[in-house]
C-alpha cells in the first residue's frame, strides 16, 4: 500500500486534523475509533476479524495472531486485505480455534444473524471474548445488503440468546453531534457522484459542520438514547 493510500485509510478510520477537513464522517469515525481503542486491550491470543475489509483497526490489538475473514467475492479478492475467504455460511475453521473475535460494522449486513452468531460462537473458545460494533442511528448503506439496526437492548438480547454474556456495552457519539453527522451523510450521498460539487461541499459545508459538531459535543449534555454506534465486549459462556 502506497503512502497516499495509507494516509487515506488512516484519515478514513482514525481521522486527525486532516480528516476534520476531508472526511465528511470525521465525528462518526473518530467516535468509533476511540471506543474501539478503549476495549481493544481486552482481546488477546489468536484473533479472528470477521468481515475484516482492509483491517483498519488491526494496530489496536496486541495479539498472538490476527486472521482476517471475508466472504469470497471478486471485489473482496481485489480490494481487501483478507487471509481467509468463506462461502457466507460456515466459517472454515475447527471448533474452538480462536481466543478472540472482532466483528466491526458487519452484523447489520447479515440477513440471518442467528446462524452468523452461531458460527462466531462455534469457532470461539469457551470463555473467549469478542468485540462487536453495529450502527444505531445511520442511513442505509452498502445497498441492498443493509438489513437491520440494533438498539442496545435488542443487541444484548440477541447475543445472550446466542451463548454470550455482556461484559461491557458502550455507545459512540451519544449527543447532538448525531445531527451533524446525519446532515453530512445526507450531503455526501447527494454529491458523491459529482466530483467537483463533492469537493466544494466537503470543504465549504461539511468541514465547517465537523467543526461545529465537535464544539456542540463539548458544550451540550449527552443523550444515551440517541447515538451512532453500539460497541459491545462479550464473553462466550456456552456452546450452542
Amino acid at each position: 500500500m502506497g503512502f497516499f493510500q495509507q494516509l487515506l485509510q488512516k484519515e478514513t478510520f482514525n481521522p486527525g486534523p486532516l480528516g476534520l477537513v476531508i472526511n465528511p464522517f470525521y465525528i462518526a469515525r473518530r467516535g468509533l475509533y476511540k471506543e474501539m481503542a478503549r476495549v481493544a486491550p481486552q482481546l488477546s491470543g489468536r484473533l479472528l476479524d470477521v468481515g475484516c475489509g482492509t483491517k483498519p483497526y488491526k494496530a489496536l490489538f496486541q495479539v498472538d495472531s490476527y486472521t482476517g475473514l471475508e466472504i469470497d467475492t471478486t471485489l473482496n479478492r481485489e480490494k481487501k486485505d483478507v487471509d481467509v475467504f468463506y462461502d457466507g455460511n460456515r466459517f472454515p475453521f475447527e471448533n474452538h480455534t480462536f481466543d478472540a473475535i472482532l466483528c466491526n460494522q458487519v452484523l447489520e449486513h447479515v440477513f440471518n444473524p442467528d446462524e452468523f452468531l452461531q458460527q462466531i460462537n462455534r469457532v470461539l473458545k469457551p470463555g473467549g471474548k469478542a468485540i462487536i460494533t453495529v450502527p444505531f442511528a445511520w442511513d442505509e448503506h452498502e445497498q441492498p445488503y443493509d438489513y437491520a439496526r440494533y438498539s442496545s437492548f435488542g443487541l444484548k438480547s440477541l447475543l445472550e440468546r446466542m451463548g454470550f454474556e455482556m461484559v461491557e456495552q458502550r455507545k459512540s457519539v451519544a449527543d447532538l453531534r448525531v445531527l451533524t453527522v446525519l446532515l453530512n451523510g445526507y450531503l455526501y450521498k447527494k454529491t458523491v457522484k459529482y466530483r467537483f460539487l463533492r469537493i466544494f461541499t466537503t470543504i465549504c459545508i461539511m468541514f465547517p459542520n465537523n467543526v461545529l459538531g465537535s464544539i456542540v459535543g463539548m458544550i451540550t449534555p449527552s443523550n444515551e438514547d440517541l447515538y451512532l454506534d453500539n460497541i459491545v465486549l462479550i464473553r462466550k459462556v456456552k456452546d450452542l
